[in-house]
């Protein structure tokens, strides 16, 4: 976007990676969802798209705001007019410098784990968002104990509700195979990658795409397909390893057999999870898949950045960072503006697209003395993808964030097809979850952006025998 906008202007793109992530197969599929790939490509192809872009590629080392100067790992120090940081999240491991425990965030941590998992009998999987949820689900041929914080799966994208309609599927036998990987990975040509330990979380990466599994081969050692217990409202207390625990003189767990109790583990494993409902597995390794936080230490020494809540720099409604020329997008920022009553922020692909799109739009504005208004993006949270086949889609405040007890719940679900709730308050549609081919999420987008009053309809606002999205064409 920055090349378009200052077509005489040198644009460099400073980079630890060998590769750039492109969004292809981009397509609108109403006013805010927006639907596309996330491939890697090398470097090259940048920067013969448009001729004014630099790639760079290094990491960086040290931002002199007050100088307009960055210095990055290979020695080099650059000037710069102005400054877009977009340097992503970190993985948040739940122990740092264990080399039983494999956090996952990018393709190269991906390709470790599978790696890992060709050896494995059983995994424990610690996290309840996205990454964890897919992994599950794609997991064959290995026992899996997943351990979550809260009382239902997938608690950052669904309720309880969601969590009961998909269960069904993680038991169930696996589905037709999915197409092959349209991910290529690129590496520098006669640079020999070392090997580095696995459990350093310093590893440079970007952030997975939305089918980052797809044609990863992630299948353990056992024969069955699949096999996951879920421990609900714990999180890991400690991991011991083998010697460690032998000398505690514990019991570990076997795997949970449905109508028995429970039973010791005759199995000595590698490394042992102890969890703070008193439970204790062995398994092969540890997936930590519990979120990320913000990139940012990088660029604090000497800089006097205003950081928001969850440690990203604190950006107002045109991107800008509390420094003079500096802005940033995507999981290093924090928005702190005023935010539309349906839009909030979460460190997804499709919000670091539209951040790095307008934060571009706003640096071209500022430099020629234009203003702008927020961009339609932020005026309702959309955001569309795949769970266990099925697409799907969240709307503004659909697990009624921020809305306190005022507010109530209307679900329609059909087992194993499709699964609707919307949240209302006064009348007003807030938000909604739809799982499944529902062809709701026009209607559903256009009734939560107007705000018009729908007491009139009750409950049949959900009825599958009135054509709702003609009726509000």
């Amino acid at each position: 976007k920055l090349a378009v906008e200052f077509p005489s202007e040198d644009i460099f793109l400073v980079t630890a990676s060998p590769v750039i992530k492109a969004v292809t197969n981009f397509k609108q599929i109403s006013k805010t969802l927006e639907e596309f790939d996330v491939e890697e490509q090398p470097s090259s192809l940048l920067e013969r798209r448009y001729t004014n872009i630099k790639v760079i590629q290094s990491g960086v080392k040290q931002l002199k705001s007050d100088e307009h100067k960055i210095f990055t790992e290979d020695g080099k120090e650059y000037m710069y007019e102005k400054l877009c940081l977009c340097a992503g999240a970190i993985p948040k491991l739940i122990f740092e410098g264990n080399p039983y425990v494999l956090g996952i965030r990018d393709t190269d941590s991906a390709q470790a784990f599978q790696k890992h998992l060709a050896q494995a009998q059983r995994i424990v999987v610690v996290g309840n968002g996205g990454i964890a949820l897919e992994l599950v689900y794609e997991i064959e041929g290995c026992e899996v104990i997943w351990a979550i914080k809260d009382k239902a799966i997938g608690n950052t994208f669904f309720d309880a509700g969601a969590a009961e309609f998909l269960i069904p599927k993680l038991t169930a036998e696996k589905r037709e195979t999915p197409i092959e990987c349209k991910r290529t990975k690129y590496t520098m040509e006669g640079i020999e990658k070392k090997e580095r330990p696995v459990a350093a979380s310093d590893k440079v990466g970007s952030a997975l795409g939305p089918d980052w599994h797809e044609g990863l081969h992630l299948k353990g050692t056992k024969e069955f397909s699949h096999k996951v217990h879920i421990e609900k409202l714990c999180e890991v207390k400690k991991i011991h390893l083998q010697q460690e625990f032998l000398q505690l003189q514990q019991m570990s767990l076997a795997f949970p057999k449905e109508e028995k109790n429970v039973e010791p583990d005759e199995v000595l494993w590698p490394v042992y999870v102890e969890l703070t409902n008193g439970k204790i597995y062995g398994c092969d390794f540890i997936v930590s898949a519990t979120g990320v936080v913000p990139n940012v230490k990088p660029f604090l020494d000497g800089n006097n950045f205003a950081i928001g809540e969850d440690g990203g720099l604190k950006v107002d409604k045109h991107m800008q960072t509390s420094l003079p020329d500096i802005y940033a997008a995507g999981d290093i920022c924090t928005a702190s503006w005023e935010p539309s009553p349906v839009w909030h922020q979460m460190r997804l692909w499709t919000q670091a697209r539209q951040m790095g799109w307008y934060a571009a739009k706003s640096m071209a504005a500022d430099a020629s003395g234009e203003s702008i208004d927020l961009d339609f993006s932020f005026e309702l949270f959309a955001h569309v993808t795949k769970f266990f086949n099925y697409k799907v889609v969240v709307l503004g405040k659909y697990n009624a964030q921020g809305l306190g007890l005022d507010h109530e719940l209307m679900l329609r679900c059909t087992k194993g097809q499709e699964y609707v709730k919307v949240v209302m308050q006064n009348g007003r549609m807030m938000g909604a979850v739809l799982i499944g081919e529902t062809d709701l999420e026009e209607t559903f987008e256009n009734l939560i952006l107007n705000q018009m009053d729908l007491s009139a309809y009750g409950e049949d606002l959900l009825n599958p025998d009135i054509d709702i999205e003609d009726y509000f064409d």
